[in-house]
């Protein structure tokens, strides 16, 4: 395979919904260019992209799919991205390092949600974005409404460079009104047959033409004055007109296709080897510290490792972009990350599931490698001395999650292994054990992501597991002042164990002055503050600790052992065994024995002391709240809206985005669990959402009484 360099590169991400014929279409891509003999389909489980077995199983991709396709003398580096929301992990990466995406769109529904949750990561991404009109020969294709409501996402920066003459099972024409040309395809799809433009579609193509024309004029000024000179602009000129709007996001280009016939393939792949940017036309990427690397084959070697897949029988295979440098096989790097070093004993150039040796790769192409002993996704990896280091790949928060256990508990470690293995191979997956619950919790980007997951872990492992519930992170906190007292005292033969400690607790807020005097069963009694602790706690909130103990009624040395015996009842709260936060207690009184005294007494006595009063200091539950960001179409609204009220969240406000209705909510994490199946429940699949966590909020009374008997049948049980 031939060496190529960054002006004969191209990195192009496939994105789009579920359904829309990304797979379909880089299959057809890579047969016209020779790098597969034949091509396969979803059907009929034989594509180069989908060849993992859940795919397979599922008939959609899960994870994206590193392809390439050699067209022209210029390498096309193809990434197929997973088109289901839930594994939007697979596009963010691939968007990581693709310098132009394709968004296929599918005309028999024309944009979708999932579109504009796409564009979205497009348009944060700044990527230059192409339009391709795919599955024009479905029945219900329409090509019309499709362009109507990219319109209405894109603006007028969407522009038609080609148009179906027929759409439908019939479709096989299609005009080209950058060459003012018609291509027409015999059945087998292919190369086409180029003609002229029908009389009938003369005038619908010379006004496109123009719109194309003027378009490419506006985004750059040499072009725009050639053209009030000359009225038109030749092939080249709307070429280069197009490049720099389209680097610019000024410009859209929609292009037409069927993916299932290799219609409009071949002209498609012509355009982005005239049009796209090439890895040596984009400025560079950004190290964490601002500087800017450009595509340099004089430069140290670096590459960034942007996604990871774990092979049966091969292990891990590591796919990375080579930022600078050449890099080659054999060479050793140092992992910036970690500090590690790594050999880069074989290198590819990978279509899907097939991979092709190569001696080296220049900056600005994409490869892979295996048996890298401790590199994972977001690393750089760097010659000696070279002291680049890329950003991480930030995923979207999670929005589903669930508890894990597997069905024989022997096999719990084993569990636990798999779901970290599967975090290394999609890091929008997030796997960790809850001391605080007890349970290992799994969380992704909704049910069908878990799933996924489970399917894999029972057909491919051959591991029994099961999801249950996973507990609500509630905290305890309380409401109002309170007194306590307690002696612990254990007398059994020798030394015996004697603790007696009085203290005050109150709510804790920021900025508080520290005491001075408290009302001590009915007595003002002034307070002197010897000592005090502040101690931020892991699970939020303080715990602020004041030693008041006058006239050495307790010893100091004991002070430690009473905070150790409150903070255990932190951990554990009195009222559910939840975490407590925002407290302030002061020990101000108690007595000690000469000799029965020691840390254990006074850890109890601190301990059952701090228990007391907190049940009398009118205890609170605490829930976590998430701000919730619901992008729904508008025909579905008032169902949304109704059950998120049904969930006890407080309606925070309403926008619009690109034609949906945007909800944003505050509301209790135990009322979302499962809210991804039921939004796609109530829409059809058309609505999505994000969550981020906010804060803790007291419980509604009802709740509050509800998780109390809970508990108590649970502490009976």
């Amino acid at each position: 395979m031939k060496t190529y360099s960054p002006n004969e590169i191209k990195n192009i991400a496939l994105v789009g919904g579920a359904g829309s014929g990304k797979t379909t279409l880089a299959e057809a891509m890579m047969f016209e260019s020779g790098v597969i003999p034949r091509r396969g389909s979803v059907e009929a489980k034989n594509t180069s992209s989908d060849y993992r077995p859940v795919e397979q199983e599922y008939g959609s991709s899960v994870f994206p799919a590193m392809l390439y396709a050699e067209w022209k003398e210029q390498k096309l580096n193809f990434i197929d991205t997973p088109g289901a929301d839930d594994f939007v992990g697979g596009v963010v990466s691939a968007l990581e390092v693709a310098d132009t995406a394709v968004l296929v769109l599918n005309t028999a529904k024309g944009v979708e949600v999932g579109t504009e949750i796409i564009n979205r990561h497009l348009k944060k991404k700044e990527k230059p974005t192409i339009l391709l009109f795919n599955q024009l020969d479905q029945d219900k294709a329409n090509f019309e409404q499709t362009l109507e409501q990219a319109k209405a996402s894109f603006g007028n920066k969407a522009v038609v460079v080609q148009y179906p003459v027929n759409q439908g099972s019939a479709f096989n024409k299609v005009v080209d009104v950058l060459k003012m040309e018609m291509y027409q395809w015999k059945p087998e799809g292919g190369k086409p047959d180029v003609l002229p433009i029908p009389d009938a579609e003369k005038e619908k193509a010379q006004e496109l033409h123009n719109a194309l024309i003027e378009a490419a004029a506006e985004n750059d000024e040499k072009l725009m004055e050639l053209y009030f000179d000359k009225g038109t602009l030749t092939e080249d000129e709307m070429r280069a007109g197009i490049r720099v709007g389209l680097i610019r996001r000024d410009m859209f280009p929609i292009f037409c296709a069927s993916g299932g016939k290799d219609m409009c393939v071949r002209r498609f792949m012509e355009f982005l080897v005239n049009v796209a940017p090439s890895a040596q036309a984009i400025p560079g990427s950004k190290t964490v510290d601002g500087t800017v690397v450009p595509y340099d084959e004089k430069g140290p070697v670096s590459i960034f490792v942007f996604s990871t897949s774990i092979e049966p029988h091969l292990g891990d295979i590591n796919y990375f972009k080579v930022m600078s440098g050449v890099v080659k096989e054999g060479d050793d790097l140092v992992n910036k990350t970690n500090g590690n070093k790594e050999r880069l004993s074989q290198l590819f150039a990978v279509a899907g599931k097939n991979r092709t040796k190569v001696t080296e790769l220049k900056p600005g192409d994409i490869g892979a490698t295996v048996k890298l002993k401790s590199t994972k996704n977001g690393d750089t990896l760097n010659e000696k001395d070279c002291e680049y280091k890329f950003p991480a790949i930030t995923y979207p928060n999670t929005r589903f999650r669930t508890a894990v256990k597997a069905v024989n508990k022997n096999e719990e470690e084993k569990v636990a292994e798999l779901l970290n293995r599967m975090h290394e191979e999609d890091p929008s997956l997030l796997v960790e054990y809850s001391k605080e619950l007890k349970q290992l919790l799994l969380a992704g980007q909704g049910e069908f992501h878990l799933n996924t997951m489970k399917w894999r872990i029972e057909h491919n492992d051959k591991v029994l597991i099961e999801f249950e519930p996973p507990k609500i992170p509630y905290r305890e906190t309380i409401t109002k002042f309170a007194q306590a007292e307690y002696r612990h005292k254990k007398q059994s033969g020798g030394a015996g164990q004697f603790g007696e400690v009085h203290l005050v607790i109150e709510p804790y807020t920021e900025g508080m002055p520290d005491p001075t005097t408290y009302k001590i069963n009915g007595v003002d009694t002034k307070i002197s503050v010897r000592g005090k602790e502040e101690t931020v706690l892991p699970w939020g909130g303080k715990l602020v600790f004041y030693n008041c103990i006058v006239g050495g009624v307790i010893e100091a040395r004991f002070m430690p052992a009473i905070l150790k015996g409150i903070m255990e009842k932190m951990e554990e709260g009195p009222l559910t065994g939840s975490y407590a936060r925002d407290i302030r207690v002061c020990v101000y009184d108690g007595k000690m024995h000469a000799v029965d005294s020691n840390e254990i007494s006074f850890r109890l006595a601190g301990r059952h002391a701090f228990s007391e009063a907190f049940r009398n200091a009118a205890p609170k539950i605490l829930e976590p709240m998430y701000d919730v960001e619901v992008l729904v179409p508008e025909e579905d609204l008032g169902d949304v809206m109704g059950d998120l009220q049904t969930r006890r969240a407080l309606i925070m406000g309403m926008d619009t985005d690109s034609g949906f209705q945007k909800i944003k909510a505050k509301a209790p994490l135990k009322e979302m669990q499962r809210y991804s199946t039921a939004l796609s429940s109530i829409t059809g699949g058309r609505a999505t959402f994000s969550m981020s966590f906010s804060g803790y909020e007291k419980v509604p009374t009802e709740v509050q009484d509800e998780l109390l008997k809970g508990y108590k049948e649970t502490e009976e049980e």
